[in-house]
């Protein structure tokens, strides 16, 4: 997995930020018109870009590419939102999961470093959005795995009809979930691998230190197959970072992507593992205090970068300029790369992802709708095409042709997804509910240790 904090002290803003959009702060017309134009472009990136033949997301668009799974995830997810916003109807929802689960249902598994696209019920990282077969040698992703797994569960909770198709999204989201070995992933260790090669085994680099993995430890948990012992969510929480960055006390992960693809699925409002229990606060409100430290981090701008301000910022996992038409030879900018900002990680060289605003709605919704609409409203059809926002953007690049700025020439499909799927969580709280009822997810929250809340009732 290309691995992708924030505390304001009015209350009235806290409270109303955990509110559906119906009863928050941002009711006017333009704001309500924006989300509606942001989430409908947005999700037209996965139902139009999914393959017509096996349905799986392309990892990057115009650019040809492979699919990458996680994206194929976050895609399965839009399509629920797509049928509840009437973009597509539930039909069309339905066939188009159930397209895109048969399929990779159905592809070859095994120990061998060719022909098949998965082996232990995980999936290789990229796939050939053709045959479905593993890309190259990518690892097999136990993360990667997590996010299509997640966004697989998400539809077997919405289609809970009677009807043969909706019958069959079930069937065989449990038989795929089911399959995974997540003990095996552990590698007899008390975190778990980051993934594996046939041609070398396991990677070295394991799941420690709050990032997105909190929906692998949960969907590992609460297996009735090959879960993984408690214990192991005590060991990966022993390994957090816990800080105070630019005023706000949380645990910290610098690229905000990291506070988000969890929360897409698991509402953490009001329920608590014992790490945040003693801390005092839930994980929802770590992304909301992660989101302004991120924030103020760009306000600040210790990099001098052109473009940063109040309203305009955002450091997340995303494209970037490279070097390679930078006319400036005292600036290095990066490629794709984990940007962020956090006590203990600083990755920064100007670039602005949209997602990284996007993702946090559900949290900050009164700093991050602003400045999306800010993007949209300063740069127009520069960075607003015709699927929402493009990947990112960087005005701090001076280019051999003596112009300034550059603007992604792709959307990225794991940086599309947080978009649409946090709308709706902010806006309806969808997903939450879905998730709030998937036996896997309760179960793997509770052998975790947390309590509280909605989870009471499960």
């Amino acid at each position: 997995m290309r691995s992708r904090f924030f505390y304001f002290t009015l209350s009235v803003l806290l409270v109303t930020a955990c509110q559906p959009a119906s009863q928050g702060s941002f009711h006017e017309a333009s704001s309500q018109v924006f989300l509606d134009s942001l989430s409908r472009h947005t999700f037209n990136f996965f139902w139009e870009q999914a393959d017509s033949s096996t349905a799986q997301v392309p990892d990057r668009w115009p650019s040809p590419s492979f699919s990458s799974i996680a994206a194929t995830g976050f895609g399965i997810t839009t399509y629920l939102i797509g049928a509840e916003r009437g973009y597509i109807s539930r039909e069309q929802a339905a066939e188009r999961v159930l397209k895109t689960i048969r399929f990779l249902n159905d592809l070859p598994k095994g120990d061998s470093a060719t022909g098949v696209a998965g082996y232990k019920g995980f999936f290789y990282h990229f796939i050939d959005i053709k045959s479905g077969l593993r890309f190259q040698q990518v690892e097999l992703s136990t993360i990667d795995t997590g996010l299509l797994m997640a966004g697989i569960l998400s539809a077997q909770s919405y289609f809970d009809g009677e009807n043969a198709t909706e019958q069959e999204i079930r069937t065989i989201a449990d038989t795929l979930y089911r399959a995974i070995e997540w003990d095996w992933a552990m590698n007899n260790e008390g975190t778990m691998s980051m993934g594996w090669h046939p041609e070398k085994g396991f990677i070295k680099a394991r799941w420690k230190g709050y990032n997105e993995a909190m929906i692998l430890y949960v969907l590992a948990l609460g297996s009735p197959t090959h879960t993984i012992p408690a214990e192991s969510w005590t060991a990966w929480t022993d390994t957090y970072q816990y800080d105070t960055y630019y005023g706000q006390e949380h645990v910290n992960f610098g690229p905000l992507f990291g506070h988000q693809y969890s929360q897409m699925y698991i509402d953490f409002r009001g329920i608590y593992d014992p790490y945040m229990k003693e801390k005092g606060f839930d994980y929802f409100e770590n992304s909301r205090r992660a989101t302004y430290a991120n924030r103020a981090y760009c306000v600040a701008n210790p990099g001098n970068y052109k473009g940063y301000s109040d309203i305009i910022w955002g450091l997340t996992a995303c494209d970037g300029p490279g070097n390679s038409s930078n006319a400036n030879p005292n600036v290095s900018f990066l490629g794709y790369n984990a940007r962020g900002a956090a006590s203990y990680y600083t990755e920064d060289d100007g670039t602005i992802a949209p997602t990284a605003a996007g993702g946090s709605i559900p949290f900050a919704p009164e700093i991050c709708i602003p400045a999306l609409q800010a993007m949209q409203q300063q740069y127009g059809d520069k960075i607003y095409k015709q699927y929402g926002f493009i990947d990112s953007f960087n005005q701090s690049i001076v280019n051999n042709d003596g112009t300034q700025g550059w603007v992604d020439k792709d959307y990225l499909g794991i940086d599309q997804g947080p978009i649409v799927i946090q709308i709706e969580n902010y806006r309806s709280e969808l997903v939450w509910k879905l998730m709030r009822k998937n036996p896997y997810i309760v179960n793997g929250l509770k052998k975790a240790g947390f309590t509280g809340g909605w989870l009471e009732n499960n």
